[in-house]
């Protein structure tokens, strides 16, 4: 089984309840569960949260929503113990990450993720884009010549779930076959702050359009 995983606690320090909060007429969460719900390749998909208006949202737009223990909700919480929460309580064979701070994606991006995947053999993917930032002081090369580095922009992410129930750090979900989706710099832009609220706000606005 395919399974989508939503993370989506209630409290948030850089903006406030950010996951309920309106973005271009809908809740922030609404946006990524709506993707889902457009999959043809996932077969079910859950909202991981420990506050309750999220979860009526959440199923609101037509997604599960599986309450997590308060332990799982602080700050300092990775989404590592959030995955293994949820898949002692959902078994898959596949896990594909979807967080709500990513609202922009295209048709059909979570599917053709899902099918790189399962064609390269993947243990893991990541969505992101070629980033050719240095230090200060650094870098003196033109930027044509800078070869950059892939940049996971928190957008898709696609695991084994046998990967997830084992790791005992963070990083232990990737696996050894890494495999890399570069997508559109629109796509890229997580919510960290305001500005980048704004930004996906207006990204969003303009598709609808």
């Amino acid at each position: 089984m395919i399974l989508a995983i939503i993370p989506a606690r209630g409290q948030s320090k850089g903006i406030i309840r950010k996951n309920a909060k309106k973005i271009a007429g809908k809740p922030l969460i609404a946006w990524t569960i709506k993707a889902a719900k457009k999959s043809k390749l996932l077969d079910r998909y859950v909202v991981s949260t420990d506050d309750k208006e999220i979860a009526d949202i959440s199923k609101k737009y037509g997604a599960e929503a599986l309450m997590r223990p308060k332990e799982l909700a602080g700050d300092k919480i990775t989404t590592l113990p959030v995955l293994q929460h949820v898949l002692k309580n959902i078994p898959a064979d596949i896990v594909v990450l979807l967080q709500c701070t990513s609202p922009v994606r295209e048709k059909g991006l979570i599917d053709k993720c899902i099918q790189k995947f399962k064609e390269k053999n993947a243990d893991s993917l990541a969505t992101g884009f070629r980033c050719f930032l240095e230090e200060w002081g650094r870098c003196s090369k033109p930027r044509q010549d800078v070869k950059g580095f892939f940049h996971d922009d928190g957008n898709i992410y696609v695991m084994k779930s046998d990967l997830i129930k084992k790791a005992k750090e963070p990083n232990d979900v990737w696996g050894k076959k890494m495999i890399k989706m570069e997508i559109s710099r629109e796509q890229n832009i997580e919510i960290d702050d305001e500005f980048d609220f704004w930004m996906n706000e207006q990204i969003l606005a303009k598709k609808q359009k």
